[in-house]
């Protein structure tokens, strides 16, 4: 399946939350998109649980179904838990980083930063999404007039929102850095991970 472009409340009300952090549908309409949303009590089955909990953290970081599957492939072979090492592969993509620093504000927007040439890792130009952010790693806006004009009004309509602790934001240098990984109690709460392995696992 190719990357969602529709709409995103839809999504928000189909999965009980605000999955895309720019939509407000969810908050006007609590019940399943449709004609029948609000009257439709359907008894979902163990595999349509797990089904739609994947679907909702895929659609929440913007993966394809292959990149999706791929990263939690990469998990099984890191050794330790797999759930938890997916959710760290996922929050350490470089999209989902600027998107934490503020300089974006939804992993789609950053996405088009980093895939733009907008983003640099250690002084290097990185236009791939799914880069890998190392501890210690350097992220900054490139030092052109555009790129800084994106970032800057980001940051301006995301003031208030805080970064996680793994990461330090220089909101007036447009730059940040990763400290460390995501801790376990860091990563998303609001997604059943395990239901994902067991789904995975079948």
């Amino acid at each position: 399946m190719s990357r969602y472009t529709g709409p995103t409340t839809k999504l928000n009300r189909r999965f009980g939350q605000n999955i895309f952090t720019t939509s407000k549908g969810e908050e006007r309409r609590p019940y399943p998109p449709g004609i029948h949303g609000k009257t439709t009590r359907r008894k979902v089955s163990e595999y349509g649980v797990g089904l739609n909990e994947k679907q909702k953290l895929r659609m929440m970081y913007g993966l394809t179904e292959k990149q999706f599957r791929l990263s939690f492939e990469r998990a099984k072979r890191m050794g330790g838990v797999a759930g938890d090492n997916f959710l760290r592969i996922l929050e350490t993509r470089l999209d989902n980083v600027v998107y934490r620093l503020g300089f974006a504000n939804s992993r789609s927007a950053a996405r088009q930063l980093v895939s733009h040439g907008h983003i640099r890792v250690d002084g290097h130009k990185v236009d791939v999404p799914s880069f890998a952010v190392r501890p210690g790693a350097k992220i900054e806006v490139r030092d052109r007039t555009s790129s800084k004009q994106l970032a800057t009004r980001a940051v301006e309509e995301g003031q208030g929102r805080t970064p996680p602790a793994w990461l330090v934001v220089l909101p007036e240098q447009l730059s940040g850095q990763a400290v460390r990984e995501p801790a376990k109690e860091e990563l998303p709460a609001d997604v059943n991970v395990q239901i994902i392995v067991e789904f995975y696992s079948r």
